[in-house]
């Protein structure tokens, strides 16, 4: 608790999280500056170039194919390591879909944030149709139940989707009611932008989960636990 000109903060205590050691096995760097490099690259807006001049500035002599080495094999595993410190998805999603760009082509990310601004699933896809829609709403109530409320545009396919697979649930289509959601895709493509695109997925149909497209997914919300899993790395 610290007082500052009258008023009280209260500090909350982050434990450390990080990776088992034996993840770091035949890396000649500590883990230490693993794990810093990949939360400066996925925390702010930086190329890997950017990132090999900054640790250089420090003594750290690092190649930016390393650093593009890492992220891609450490990332998931801090996703994973950060998840118990995350909020439980809330009752309310905001749903919209949005372009990005995949090895030059444009490509649909589906995408859903909860009242908490937390990211509760994104489905990439060469289509928008009621096809895709129904296959986005069907991974994310698999994984998180089913919403009480969900605000969307207007577009046919989501309106129908929500009808039949979410009768019961509340349906916000009122105008600017889903400004969250799209604020939310305007941090995803300036996170994005740095790293030209992102990388061809393993199929470009179906949940970004391979590791070539989790900037899909640690654009957003899951910075938030990545920065509370490595913010306090010992």
């Amino acid at each position: 608790m610290v007082h500052e000109a009258g008023r009280v903060r209260h500090l909350r205590v982050i434990p450390s999280v990080q990776p088992p050691r034996s993840a770091f096995a035949g890396f000649n760097f500590p883990p230490r500056v693993i794990l810093i490099a990949v939360r400066w690259y996925l925390r702010y807006g930086l190329s890997y170039r950017d990132l090999e001049d900054l640790l250089a500035e420090g003594g750290i002599e690092v190649d930016h194919v390393t650093l593009f080495r890492w992220v891609q094999r450490f990332t998931p595993l801090l996703i994973d390591a950060a998840r118990p410190g995350r909020h439980t998805v809330g009752g309310r999603w905001f749903v919209d879909e949005t372009n990005v760009k995949v090895s030059g082509s444009r490509r649909y990310a589906y995408r859903a944030v909860d009242q908490y601004g937390k990211v509760v699933d994104v489905f990439l896809s060469k289509k928008r149709d009621l096809k895709v829609a129904t296959a986005f709403f069907v991974s994310a109530i698999t994984a998180h139940g089913e919403p009480a409320e969900i605000t969307t545009d207007r577009a046919h396919a989501l309106v129908r989707v929500i009808a039949e697979l979410l009768p019961a649930a509340l349906h916000d289509t009122t105008r600017y009611a889903n400004c969250r959601v799209e604020g939310d895709h305007g941090r995803l493509k300036a996170r994005l932008r740095p790293m030209r695109g992102t990388k061809p997925a393993s199929s470009m149909q179906g949940r970004a989960q391979s590791n070539s497209a989790v900037p899909l997914q640690a654009g957003t919300g899951t910075l938030q636990s990545l920065t509370w899993a490595v913010g306090w790395v010992e």
